[in-house]
């Protein structure tokens, strides 16, 4: 998902509409340059129940890998 240029709150609420939308198990990646992300998507996946898989370098910018556990 490509949340580049978006601020806080945004990537996260993006992050919680489309993790509905996908299996068990699979993984969302979210592509966010908001410092502000890097604090509150794993926060979000704490209180939500989901799996923070980890922070990736991609050419676009940072992104934050999220599985979805149920």
């Amino acid at each position: 998902m490509d949340c580049l240029g978006q601020r806080c709150p945004l990537p996260v609420i993006a992050v919680a509409k489309r993790i509905t939308g996908v299996p068990v198990g699979a993984v969302v990646r979210v592509l966010a340059d908001d410092p502000a992300a890097a604090i509150d998507i794993p926060a979000w996946c704490r209180m939500r129940g989901q799996e923070f898989v980890g922070t990736v370098r991609t050419d676009a910018g940072p992104g934050y890998e999220v599985r979805r556990r149920h």
